[in-house]
């Protein structure tokens, strides 16, 4: 009941934020409207969802290799029966550039995620399979979005901080913790992915079909 009632009050807070910003900030649509596609956005395929997928991609490969590292001794031989050349310092050092790298493209994939959200035209009316509408299940994204973000600055750092530092002398450069809580993390990102997933197919935002069959347009004649 307690989780209940803080629950609708951190979303009417975030409501009445999204309120507030809409009337001191002009929103852009305004501004570029004649130069938006049928998308809603000025160019034809959206950034976020592809640098989504590239930032989880980054990040997963990295904690898959880290953990390849940590057990190395147990695989080692299998390596060598196959005769793969490879070591426990190439595994880490995969997973610690790609650590690094999805922290390092985050940034964008935030900002374009804010960009497109602020020229989203969601269809009304419609509920996701949470109950949400689709405002409040953009503020949860982005909010999320940020807090995935800083995770992750925070794992990087920690990441650096065992490679260069804490477990320089050691064989397998990451703690068991820290693979722990990497594993996590990506379980995290898949459920909050699925907040983004259902912006687009329950309420067609950024998706061209659904944004013209709302417009009443024959697509039939469109795509001939």
């Amino acid at each position: 009941m307690h989780f209940h009632y803080i629950y609708n009050v951190l979303l009417n807070v975030l409501g009445n934020l999204y309120s507030f910003f809409l009337i001191i900030i002009k929103s852009p649509i305004s501004d570029i409207s004649d130069k938006l596609g049928p998308n809603d956005l000025p160019y034809k395929i959206p950034i976020h969802p592809n640098l989504v997928h590239l930032t989880i991609g980054l990040f997963a490969i990295g904690i898959a290799f880290d953990i390849a590292g940590a057990f190395y001794p147990f695989e080692k031989r299998i390596f060598r029966f196959l005769a793969f050349p490879v070591t426990r310092v190439g595994f880490h050092d995969v997973g610690w550039y790609n650590v690094l790298a999805a922290s390092f493209i985050t940034f964008f994939t935030v900002a374009s995620g804010f960009f497109e959200m602020l020229l989203a035209v969601p269809i009304p009316e419609v509920k996701s399979i949470l109950g949400q509408n689709a405002i409040s299940t953009m503020l949860w994204h982005a909010v999320g979005g940020v807090a995935i973000l800083l995770v992750m600055i925070s794992m990087t750092i920690w990441r650096g901080y065992q490679r260069f530092v804490f477990r320089k002398d050691y064989g397998r450069q990451v703690s068991w913790s820290y693979i722990f809580l990497g594993s996590v993390i990506l379980l995290i990102m898949g459920l909050h992915g699925s907040l983004g997933a259902w912006l687009a197919s329950d309420f067609g935002v950024h998706i061209t079909a659904d944004q013209l069959l709302v417009r009443g347009e024959d697509l039939n004649q469109i795509f001939q």
